[in-house]
């Protein structure tokens, strides 16, 4: 018997179905080709039934008494997409050959974010496996996937997934993620995984129909938040933690990146967001499994460490900050939420010194204070980027920063935050400068992809790189395929070189910067500013990480000259002076 409440369950002699369905007295189990089968109803709400000789592969549905057929909410499969019949998996049976990987500590974690979907041209979890050698030889050590819930139509950004136990049917079978992360563990990477507890998609939850699913009580972007605090609300705390914990005990993974954090709504006495580290950490044991958070309302709290040092729940946040800063450097775009960003070398010391730039100073852009104390906390509770899938696919046209800007600056701001202490993360194909866009693209229902064109508008018009040009469509297959990478352009020169650059950055970041992280405390950054110069120290293990930095179109002033050993030099400083898009990276003892 599975200590899971939720999904079938294998056992020699067939499979029992289960299925929390309070709001109805009766519910008929239908297997494919057999007849209609009343399950046993037992208390609060639960319905069941044991099903002999009903094995893997046995397709099967729910039967409400209005008639309506719906899917298991915890299936494992959906061969026909959400709408269909789920089927039975046995996950326990599949063989795995990396069943002792432990994992990596925090400090190793170089990410890489990917989509299924477009990572490849067949956008498979099969087909990723043949791109894990060039991730392994580019110095990256984890994988980063974007939501891989099962959501309706033909492609996705996974953030509308309806049915969070299925791995998305078009990316394969669970056999093949499991095969996936398998083969990612035999060469040294993690895998981690974007998972959405904030809101349900439009298309295919058919909770509502049989569950107090949601609540009045709380309202986010989506509608009604999800119940996690009001009449009925433990089954549906036990769903969503119970499918965090399944990705890590069924697949394998070796963390989370749980979404838009700051949209779960919940008044309990311990709100969801701690309940779920508390049990899936307890769960993993002594593996290293990092749970990571996106959060616009800057959170530190979430972060903190416990006496050892180690994260006591949440390992890193996402940092926008830091991408906001070193974008509005290297584009020059002040409009939108970067004017918040446009105060120059100030504002990436305090990013990469202290981890957020706004600590609960008045953002105009919201209209109100954002954010919490940060430099308490070590560099790699926050996680560093200059491209993700938001912030392209939040542009008009999800075009990429190299498509429009100079090699020179683009250069500059990665090498400083792939030498930075806080954790960096590549997004799929920056490694070789790749100009593929990466617009949002969804496929509803025509009603609903008329709202979401609508909508999309809408939205863009608020957000950076909305300038009234005519928008992809967001529900067209083209916009979709336009996004795919195309890793025949790896073999210019062009891209021959930008990924030279990159390797030798995080070799570089492997062999003298990760040996220091692990010894990194609070309050390790420092930094100065004078107009465009920059200074950024950090204290680590007993070293002195030193920055200094012109990232800026014009010569300028940098505040002291380099101390130690020089590790990493882009363009020209001398003594006080520093040419356009230069930095220095140096080291030294005390």
């Amino acid at each position: 018997m599975s200590e899971f409440l939720f999904g079938p369950v294998c056992d020699p002699t067939g499979t029992l179905f289960r299925l929390w369905a309070p709001l109805h007295q009766r519910i008929d189990l239908e297997i494919e080709g057999q007849a209609p089968l009343p399950m046993e109803r037992h208390e609060n709400g639960w319905h069941r039934l044991h099903v002999r000789e009903a094995g893997p592969g046995a397709l099967y549905a729910f039967r409400l008494p209005d008639g309506l057929l719906v899917p298991d909410p915890a299936s494992r499969h959906q061969p026909r997409d959400v709408h269909g019949p789920s089927e039975v998996v046995d996950l326990a049976a599949f063989p795995r050959r990396q069943a002792g990987w432990q994992g990596r500590p925090l400090e190793e974690l170089v990410l890489y974010e990917l989509h299924v979907g477009t990572f490849t041209p067949q956008g498979t979890f099969r087909a990723a496996i043949d791109r894990l050698d060039h991730l392994r030889d580019l110095g990256v050590t984890a994988l980063q996937m974007m939501p891989i819930a099962d959501f309706p139509g033909g492609w996705g950004w996974g953030y509308d997934g309806v049915l969070p136990y299925a791995p998305e049917s078009r990316y394969g079978r669970p056999e093949d993620l499991m095969e996936l992360v398998d083969a990612a563990h035999e060469r040294g990477l993690c895998v981690l995984l974007d998972v959405v507890y904030n809101h349900f998609g439009p298309d295919g939850n058919y909770l509502p129909a049989y569950a107090p699913i949601f609540t009045e009580h709380h309202r986010t972007p989506w509608g009604n938040g999800i119940n996690y605090d009001d009449a009925g609300s433990r089954p549906v705390r036990d769903f969503v933690i119970e499918n965090a914990m399944s990705w890590i005990r069924d697949f394998r993974f070796d963390g989370l990146r749980l979404d838009a954090v700051h949209a779960i709504k919940d008044d309990s006495e311990e709100h969801l967001l701690h309940e779920l580290a508390r049990r899936v950490l307890a769960a993993a044991g002594d593996r290293h499994v990092h749970l990571i958070v996106e959060n616009e309302d800057n959170d530190s709290d979430l972060l903190k460490r416990g006496e050892d040092g180690r994260p006591a729940l949440f390992s890193a946040q996402w940092n926008d900050d830091i991408h906001h800063v070193l974008h509005v450097a290297a584009t020059g775009e002040t409009f939108g939420y970067y004017a918040d960003y446009a105060e120059g070398a100030a504002g990436i010391g305090r990013a990469l010194a202290e981890g957020f730039v706004f600590q609960g100073e008045r953002m105009a852009y919201r209209g109100e204070a954002r954010g919490m104390p940060s430099a308490f906390l070590p560099p790699t509770a926050f996680i560093s980027f200059i491209q993700n899938h938001d912030q392209i696919g939040n542009r008009a046209l999800g075009d990429r920063m190299i498509a429009s800007r100079p090699l020179e600056a683009i250069r500059a701001i990665t090498a400083v935050y792939l030498l930075a202490p806080q954790l960096p993360m590549l997004f799929m194909g920056e490694e070789w400068g790749a100009r593929e866009p990466f617009p949002f693209f969804c496929d509803f229902d025509e009603d609903l992809n008329e709202k979401v064109r609508k909508g999309r508008r809408e939205e863009l018009s608020r957000l950076p790189g909305f300038d009234g040009n005519d928008l992809p469509d967001p529900t067209a297959e083209a916009t979709f395929r336009s996004a795919k990478l195309d890793w025949q352009h790896l073999s210019g020169e062009a891209a021959e070189e930008m990924l030279g650059f990159y390797r030798t950055l995080l070799a570089l970041r492997h062999r003298r910067i990760v040996p220091l992280l692990a010894g990194a405390g609070p309050h390790s950054g420092r930094f100065e500013a004078d107009g465009h110069g920059l200074l950024v120290e950090w204290s680590l293990s007993g070293h002195r990480l030193q920055l200094q930095a012109n990232l800026s179109d014009s010569t300028t002033r940098v505040p002291v000259p380099a101390k130690g050993e020089v590790l990493f030099r882009l363009g020209r400083i001398n003594a006080w002076e520093a040419s356009p898009w230069s930095l220095i990276w140096s080291l030294a003892d005390g």
